[in-house]
């Protein structure tokens, strides 16, 4: 899972550049720009979104009424360690 696919790196360097700056508000705008077309894990989010941590800006949209769930994933790093990370997905219904 740490190999992000090709055209899923793209669409995340283009969200990237379509939503510049680092506040909690820019970051959410992010990750929900890439909820809205794809599952994105914690380690994509960091790597490719430049949002140091995930698990705030997703807290922060869930009380904002979005209704995104987490499942786990084991990834293995590039110093060859196995992790267990967030997967989040946007879902259709009410807030959490």
């Amino acid at each position: 899972m740490l190999n992000t696919p090709d055209d899923k790196r793209k669409a995340l360097a283009e969200i990237l550049a379509a939503h510049p700056g680092n506040s909690c508000t820019v970051q959410c705008d992010r990750i929900r720009a890439a909820l809205s077309r794809f599952n994105l894990t914690t380690f994509e989010a960091m790597r490719h979104l430049d949002v140091y941590d995930p698990r705030a800006r997703v807290l922060q949209l869930r009380k904002a009424g979005e209704f995104i769930t987490t499942t786990w994933s084991r990834i293995t790093t590039e110093s060859g360690d196995l992790h267990r990370v967030g997967v989040y997905v946007l879902g259709t219904g009410g807030a959490q």
